[in-house]
């Protein structure tokens, strides 16, 4: 909250509101400013043989909060001082934001005509203003999903999988870098990836692929320019002739597509070349979800940019705030993650309100050479913002991390307390791992969040399989997954080992965490190696073993949360229903947790 600024306004004469001696508006709303100016009384003065009466004046105190919006008094005073018995005018107008709450004066309350109240003062008078949060933008059409607080723990019964959810569950269906949207007409989930891929679901589990790698045709339409020796769609003209790509690349990357007051905008990045950190994010927009897409902006480009200390231009993902204020991050290795804010109304909407500059720096580099794909969103019952991003070689390496702030614009911080625009690493939320006895899935990352109606949080992502017999250890294909996300008794985001099926979360018994796991415990930093999952169990007694030695320990807490500790180190997490999708191939519950340096723990039930 911005200090209050304090202007002295100094009106004369009796109120003719009706309210003690004043006398009233008409109904309509009544708000305040947090100003507050005082003058004092002149007195006569006739001395000297000054015959002229001096004319009397009189104190008024404007108090308001300026940040929230105005408050002018009509005629103004002079040096704090007015005419004793002149009519003024008090006008109060709220910010952005914001709307009228309270109009006292001298401590009674009074009501606006038209945002206007006219009073004559005979003494010194106070008059206060208050202003309250108002009805967000139209432009945030699912405001009202965001921020509704959910219950931390689950008050529904749990629900596994069933069998034919997970038999119905697609693995075939390739979007490279997943951006997830709720189509507020159809209600369907849409992924729109790099290389112009598009897939679309109802439930999160079927998916249909609506366009592969290469068919911009789907989104754009048939017409079409040239670029680098490419055939690009006609539609991104202008931004391809801020970047000039050469021949290597072909495609735009991770697009974001958003719902504002009837139209749809896709946000999306064109690069000069692999690598490059001279890039462009452009717009376009449409009456339909999957277009066709025209009328393109150039939102903001790093042509000449340092690449050191300025940002590339690529990776956009817009949200809004809680407050109703539209922000987008981006950003790519090079300079680091950048935020800007956007406008909410008019003209501009869904453009910068700063033309210049690259905005405020989120996250710079980490474990690697940099961070890319960002993702901001609100949970409402934590209060905090959550900042993901993927780190390191996008072939081999790329693993997913967060940070937390109570600001959209920062500072955000990892669970050491380390902000990351600077030291700080992230927490880890997956890496390459492998469970079970095939390939393990590996580059995980470039993901987007979404919260459904029933206040449950998905990641959406793509991952590439391990192959052994590949230099590199990693497929070269990447398939779409989602995946739940929960909260620890903390409030840090963790993820389900498994696949989503359709499962529901809920509290346990201690009876169903007892058993024998699959337990991971994933790498701190990157790391192109496949970490394996071992054998382990949780006896009734809370002892954690490895094979017949004793490890560590477990305490299931409202039936939901959970701390397990494994070698001296806890893990704070949650008990969730899944899905095993590795060995077992049947509904089993999981941990998910993080240790307080940031390393994840899943453990994967080995029975129903």
């Amino acid at each position: 909250m911005k200090a209050k600024k304090w202007l002295a306004l100094i009106l004369a004469g009796l109120m003719t509101c009706s309210v003690i001696g004043f006398t009233a508006c008409d109904s309509g709303d009544s708000g305040s400013n947090n100003n507050t100016q005082q003058g004092g009384n002149e007195q006569d003065d006739s001395q000297g043989g000054n015959t002229n009466p001096v004319e009397e004046k009189v104190n008024v105190t404007v108090s308001y909060e300026a940040s929230q919006g105005t408050v002018t008094l009509d005629p103004a005073p002079t040096d704090g001082k007015i005419k004793k018995n002149t009519s003024v005018t008090v006008t109060v107008t709220a910010g952005e934001g914001y709307e009228i709450d309270k109009v006292e004066i001298n401590g009674s309350k009074v009501n606006l005509t038209d945002g206007k109240c006219t009073f004559t003062a005979s003494a010194d008078t106070t008059v206060s203003v208050t202003f309250k949060a108002g009805k967000l933008p139209d432009a945030w059409h699912n405001q009202e999903l965001w921020l509704t607080k959910d219950p931390l723990v689950p008050t529904s019964r749990v629900r596994q999988p069933s069998t034919s959810q997970a038999a119905s569950r697609s693995t075939d269906v390739a979007v490279h870098d997943p951006s997830i949207f709720q189509d507020p007409k159809d209600n369907k989930y849409y992924a729109f990836g790099t290389h112009f891929a598009t897939a679309s679901s109802s439930d999160l589990i079927t998916w249909k692929q609506e366009s592969v790698d290469g068919a911009w045709q789907k989104l754009y339409g048939t017409e079409s320019t040239y670029a680098g020796s490419n055939t690009w769609p006609k539609a991104i003209e202008s931004t391809l002739k801020v970047v000039n790509p050469d021949s290597s690349i072909n495609s735009t990357w991770a697009p974001d597509v958003e719902y504002i007051n009837g139209k749809y905008y896709m946000y999306y990045s064109v690069t000069k070349a692999f690598g490059s950190n001279e890039s462009a994010i452009g717009r376009v927009e449409s009456d339909n979800v999957l277009g066709p897409y025209s009328n393109n902006v150039v939102i903001i480009d790093s042509m000449g940019a340092n690449r050191n200390s300025e940002p590339n231009c690529i990776d956009p993902e817009l949200f809004y705030d809680k407050d109703g204020k539209l922000w987008m991050v981006y950003g790519s290795f090079m300079g680091g993650v950048y935020i800007k804010e956007l406008y909410t109304e008019g003209e501009k909407v869904g453009l910068p309100k700063e033309e210049e500059g690259w905005g405020t720096l989120l996250w710079k580099n980490g474990y690697s050479a940099g961070v890319e794909g960002p993702y901001v969103f609100y949970n409402a019952s934590t209060e905090y913002y959550y900042l993901m991003v993927s780190e390191d070689d996008l072939n081999t390496r790329y693993n997913m991390r967060v940070a937390r702030s109570k600001n959209p614009d920062g500072p955000y911080e990892d669970i050491t307390g380390a902000d990351v625009a600077s030291a700080g690493k992230g927490n880890k939320i997956a890496g390459n791992y492998k469970i079970g006895t095939g390939n393990g899935y590996g580059a995980m990352g470039h993901n987007s969040v979404i919260k459904d109606k029933a206040g449950r949080y998905f990641v959406v992502y793509h991952a590439r399989r391990e192959d052994r017999n590949s230099e590199k250890g990693v497929t070269v294909g990447h398939k779409l997954f989602v995946s739940q996300l929960y909260f620890n008794e903390e409030g840090w985001p963790v993820m389900s080992p498994n696949a989503y099926c359709g499962e529901r979360a809920g509290t346990v018994e201690e009876s169903s965490v007892v058993g024998d796991y699959d337990l991971l415990l994933h790498s701190v930093a990157n790391d192109v190696n496949f970490v394996a999952a071992e054998a382990y169990s949780f006896t009734a007694d809370h002892k954690v073993l490895k094979g017949a030695e004793e490890v560590g320990t477990w305490e299931l807490k409202q039936g939901y949360y959970i701390t397990v500790t494994v070698s001296g180190a806890a893990y704070s997490g949650v008990v969730v229903p899944g899905w095993d999708m590795y060995g077992n191939k049947n509904s089993a519950f999981s941990v998910t947790a993080v240790s307080d340096e940031g390393r994840s723990l899943w453990a994967v039930h080995k029975s129903a």
